[in-house]
């Protein structure tokens, strides 16, 4: 009977253990400015990807403790330099004032590029949706960010709309904290196509 139940241990450790990798959907990176994230751009979309079987990295950076504008404190998981965009099936940029550091950075130009060119999901809202059009990728693209960016956009040929949120291809933007959720919504349902 001892030898039974060691056995049955094992095997319920060994099941915990792998589980989580049977339930993992697949990566995501989020990408947040090291001062002055939103911080619920980051807390509902890692809320719902991770809800959903998705394993998610922070990028920032640094690897400092990173602060969102409202009191939020995040330890990223990695720097922008070592962000290796082949690893993920999906890049999210983070929003926030902090967002405008990564409108010259060329790490964050980088990654958005290479998400793109590698037909990655790529999602960028409230001002992050600028570092896209910095980087290039959101010429002829429908888009949206937030208003204060909208002819930044414009300017850098994307087709501004406006909405709370707009799918184009791969790529999805939203334009604030209120569309969070069905940011994170639209993400998964390009990841699950």
């Amino acid at each position: 009977m001892k030898r039974f139940l060691t056995i049955l241990l094992m095997a319920l450790s060994v099941s915990t253990f792998i589980h989580p990798l049977w339930a993992q959907k697949g990566r995501i990176l989020m990408i947040i400015a090291p001062e002055g994230f939103r911080d619920e751009e980051l807390r509902v979309p890692k809320a719902f990807f991770e809800g959903r079987g998705f394993q998610v990295t922070i990028a920032s950076a640094t690897k400092g403790e990173a602060r969102g504008m409202f009191g939020m404190r995040v330890k990223p998981d990695i720097e922008l330099k070592e962000a290796d965009v082949t690893r993920y099936d999906a890049v999210v940029f983070v929003g926030g004032v902090g967002a405008q550091r990564y409108f010259s950075n060329p790490e964050a130009l980088r990654i958005a590029r290479e998400a793109a060119q590698a037909g990655k999901v790529l999602g960028a809202i409230c001002l992050a949706p600028g570092i896209l059009a910095r980087a290039g990728v959101l010429k002829g693209k429908r888009a949206t960010v937030w208003a204060s960016e909208g002819k930044t956009l414009k300017a850098m040929g994307a087709k501004y709309t406006g909405r709370p949120v707009e799918v184009d291809g791969l790529i999805v933007t939203a334009n604030g904290p209120q569309a969070a959720e069905v940011f994170a919504r639209q993400i998964l349902e390009l990841l699950a196509k």
